[in-house]
């Protein structure tokens, strides 16, 4: 007898079958792949970025206060789970804190020669960077009851006038202009740093400080600013670094990173800080 042949309409329903089977397999493969490549460009752990957390300690020079408090709200809202923590003093306290052992992540210096005291000890991880340079300002009583008009005015008979200490980068950028204009100044006191010698001229216990224009900008009305032309002979750089031995180095690493962005830049530069 001979042999049956295969129906053709059920040949082409098991090719039919077949075909379709085929397809939903590669569909099913495409929207597994588009659903795992979409999954790994959402989770921040997959692409090798860990989600910041922990404290950040900054040691900064004390003219950093404001904006420096500015950044570090920043960083926290950007930042859920962080917080920022400020060492605000002068840059030679600081320094030496830092090669004492004093536990910080971040060094923000207002000169090359006080982050060299760090960076000498092999305490900076990394080459610092300057973010920012800060020019000097005479600040004096609101409505400049002495007329000062000039760095040699501060010599006037009777009149009682503060600087940072020599040691401090504002004191030191201070004997710098003196020297470039060949003035003597026997001043009251020296101050240990910035901030410090500002106030004494906002509690009214001096008549003028020589200190940098993003204080004076920072004090309001409390005092009056009269810029001098030696200052251009002493502007300062400000370098930060991270610290070699950092407890958070990545929160660290991503603060520096903000101070050196364009809205970090934007906070400076609102200050009174001029551009690196």
């Amino acid at each position: 007898m001979p042999a049956r042949g295969r129906s053709p309409v059920k040949t082409r329903s098991v090719r039919l079958a077949g075909g379709a089977a085929a397809v939903l397999l590669a569909l099913s493969a495409c929207s597994s792949s588009d659903s795992d490549s979409s999954s790994s460009s959402s989770d921040p752990s997959a692409s090798g970025s860990p989600e910041l957390s922990g404290t950040v300690t900054v040691f900064a020079a004390a003219s950093l206060k404001e904006s420096f408090t500015t950044l570090g709200e920043d960083f926290e809202k950007a930042h859920p789970g962080t917080k920022v923590t400020f060492s605000f003093g002068g840059s030679d306290t600081l320094a030496a804190s830092i090669t004492g052992g004093a536990p910080a992540d971040v060094f923000a210096s207002a000169s090359p020669k006080t982050m060299a005291i760090v960076t000498d000890a092999g305490d900076a991880s990394g080459t610092p960077a300057t973010f920012a340079r800060n020019q000097l300002e005479i600040a004096t009583l609101p409505g400049n009851p002495d007329r000062i008009a000039s760095l040699k005015d501060l010599t006037k008979s009777g009149l009682k006038v503060v600087l940072c200490d020599k040691t401090v980068p504002c004191g030191a950028a201070a004997q710098k202009a003196l020297d470039a204009s060949g003035i003597e100044l026997t001043p009251v006191s020296y101050e240990q740093d910035v901030k410090s010698a500002l106030t004494k001229v906002e509690l009214k216990e001096a008549d003028a400080a020589v200190v940098y224009k993003t204080d004076v900008n920072a004090a309001g009305d409390k005092v009056e600013g009269v810029d001098f032309p030696e200052s251009a002979e002493a502007v300062n750089d400000y370098p930060i670094a991270l610290l070699k031995d950092s407890p958070n180095a990545e929160a660290a690493k991503a603060f520096i990173a903000l101070v050196q962005s364009a809205e970090g830049r934007q906070v400076l530069t609102a200050a009174g800080f001029l551009k690196p």
